[in-house]
């Protein structure tokens, strides 16, 4: 499996999650019906952070080899947030059906990470020979 593009795609989906709710807090606050005080709109950057965060982390690791034990602390990190909030998601999706619109598509993204870290951890990267070892 060719790890680049998970990395690649998770990157950009962090980022894109990150932009969206840094730079539009009361905009998210108000379609979600939720109080807007200045505690809620600093939870919600710190959240926004956290996903840019995530999405520069995995973009400058895209590139390298990913498996076993390689990189390890970036795939379990990328696995626990995917993993758990795939279930999380799940749990929503199962027990309300209020913002749909948003809930489904994200618990299947999640889900479709987190079974992709979740594979990347559980395997070893493949062996891939050189020219100057295959001539040996």
């Amino acid at each position: 499996m060719n790890t680049k593009i998970i990395m690649t795609l998770s990157s950009l989906f962090s980022a894109i999650m990150g932009l969206t709710i840094s730079f539009l807090p009361n905009e998210i606050i108000d379609y979600l019906d939720i109080e807007s005080n200045i505690i809620t709109i600093l939870f919600i950057k710190i959240l926004g952070a956290l996903y840019m965060a995530f999405g520069i982390l995995n973009w400058m690791a895209r590139g390298t080899l990913f498996g076993g034990i390689y990189n390890r602390p970036i795939t379990m990190g990328n696995l626990m947030h995917f993993g758990v909030g795939a279930i999380a998601l799940i749990k929503i999706a199962a027990n309300s059906a209020n913002y749909s619109e948003i809930i489904i598509p994200l618990t299947v993204i999640y889900i479709i990470f987190a079974l992709f870290y979740l594979y990347i951890f559980k395997t070893s990267p493949a062996i891939v020979k050189s020219k100057n070892n295959s001539q040996q």
